[in-house]
């Protein structure tokens, strides 16, 4: 029994326009569903002050900014929180100004607009040189750190 009929043979042929369908469902499929990661968080690793503590400077203003936003002036308290007031404040407890250090001492929760508007008011008054009193670790004495 010959069941092939003859010598006429049907090949095999690859439908590429259903190939081509359903590859492309699936890339559609994959753009839609891949989440793409965003930085929604900065991390900022602070760098730590380990300084000695320094010798007195002779030529140096102490402005402590309060956890409440109040300033004081070399242990005398300012009646207002104004940058004008500050800097007026500044101007008069120097003496000859360019080499007198301003020394930032503020309270850990004092918000941050108040210790710039430290640093504003020491640069209207022509003080360049900044520097913040810290703590060492535990509490112990206070140190200052110059950047």
């Amino acid at each position: 029994m010959n069941f092939h009929g003859g010598s006429h043979r049907d090949e095999p042929e690859v439908n590429l326009i259903a190939f081509i369908d359903i590859l492309l469902v699936v890339v559609i499929f994959l753009v839609l569903t891949t989440t793409y990661s965003k930085y929604t968080e900065l991390k900022v690793n602070l760098p730590v002050a380990d300084a000695d503590t320094q010798k007195e400077n002779p030529k140096e203003v102490v402005v402590t900014v309060g956890a409440d936003g109040r300033y004081a002036i070399n242990r005398v308290v300012l009646e207002g929180t104004s940058v004008e007031l500050l800097t007026a404040a500044l101007q008069e407890s120097v003496d000859s100004g360019r080499d007198t250090v301003v020394v930032i001492s503020a309270d850990a929760a004092a918000m941050h607009q108040s210790v710039i508007n430290v640093m504003d008011a020491a640069r209207r008054a022509g003080l360049v040189q900044i520097t913040f009193a810290t703590q060492q670790g535990g509490g112990r004495a206070a140190a200052r750190a110059r950047p």
